[in-house]
């Protein structure tokens, strides 16, 4: 077992909430503005990544308690979570915009009491994603920016594509990592989601592919049958010391007919970007490359022996 240890990221479960947002749309807010908006409130990791990338950090007047990335967004004044906002300190902040993920519901409909202008996007998948970039650089006058982000992220998707040509895919078992101890009740990612994609896109085959649910929760007996080649336990809490990994692995023991399990082949990766829809999707890929074709990774880290930490 080997762990992907990046660093710490304390609020997975918002980060899932975020996972199942709906289409990308437009409430308030027209398809272009009169006045290009100069301050803006994000309500989600996802967009806050994506509007530094767009290079708008000087329009982003507020984010929440969960945006920790880019280092100069935990500068910024912050509205707490998108499912409690404080609205007393949205009001004080006199927004001319703030962009929300389309689940957002009970915070949107808030907000529109208040007269101020939201905007909605989905990031689902990963075309939402890309969708979603490409919207916000034409309505926020960041075209060029948004071109460029998304050029990179396709060229970087395409490389790796041409990697795994002719490469047999791995049945892999994607468990989210809040609740992936074998010993409770199993939470994994299933089709429809941007993370079950980039498994696909790394050369994985998702032993979920027939799940009517994004995120189903498991039986034993289902994970024992399918017996898949590789376990990923992903999320911010797989950030696991030692002790805790040595705990999983027992646990895993008592299921020997799993091929990952009597190949050595469970993985934790808990980077805090993992749950996130947004432009660091790219380093998600990697890791997922990097544990399924680790011969084809081009990660600067050691390949060491089992149950050893991965570090970058």
């Amino acid at each position: 077992v080997k762990q992907i240890f990046i660093k710490k990221f304390h609020v997975s479960i918002y980060c899932l909430f975020f996972l199942t947002s709906g289409l990308f749309q437009s409430s308030e807010a027209s398809s272009f503005f009169e006045h290009q908006p100069q301050r803006i409130i994000s309500t989600s990791p996802s967009i806050t990544e994506i509007l530094f990338e767009l290079g708008l950090q000087d329009r982003i007047v507020a984010v929440t308690d969960f945006c920790i990335y880019p280092k100069e967004a935990c500068l910024l004044p912050s509205i707490g979570g998108v499912l409690n906002p404080d609205i007393e300190k949205i009001v004080s902040l006199t927004p001319d915009l703030i962009i929300l993920q389309s689940d957002s519901a009970k915070v949107e409909k808030n907000i529109k009491s208040l007269g101020i202008p939201t905007f909605s996007i989905k990031v689902r998948t990963i075309s939402d994603i890309f969708e979603s970039i490409n919207r916000l650089g034409k309505e926020l006058n960041s075209q060029e920016a948004a071109k460029k982000l998304l050029l990179l992220l396709k060229d970087k998707i395409n490389a790796f594509k041409q990697k795994l040509v002719g490469r047999l895919p791995k049945k892999v078992l994607l468990l989210l990592g809040d609740s992936s101890d074998p010993a409770h009740d199993l939470y994994a990612v299933g089709p429809g989601t941007f993370l079950n994609e980039l498994l696909v896109l790394s050369g994985g085959k998702n032993i979920l592919k027939k799940s009517k649910a994004q995120y189903p929760k498991l039986s034993k007996e289902f994970v024992i049958e399918q017996s898949p080649e590789i376990i990923i336990e992903a999320g911010p809490k797989s950030n696991l010391p030692q002790k805790e990994i040595d705990y999983r692995v027992e646990q895993w023991n008592r299921f020997p007919t799993i091929r990952a399990v009597r190949d050595k082949r469970i993985y934790f990766i808990g980077a805090d970007y993992i749950l996130i829809p947004g432009p660091r999707l790219v380093k998600i890929l990697e890791n997922f490359v990097q544990v399924i074709h680790p011969d084809l990774s081009n990660s600067q880290t050691e390949k060491i022996s089992f149950q050893e930490t991965v570090k970058p």
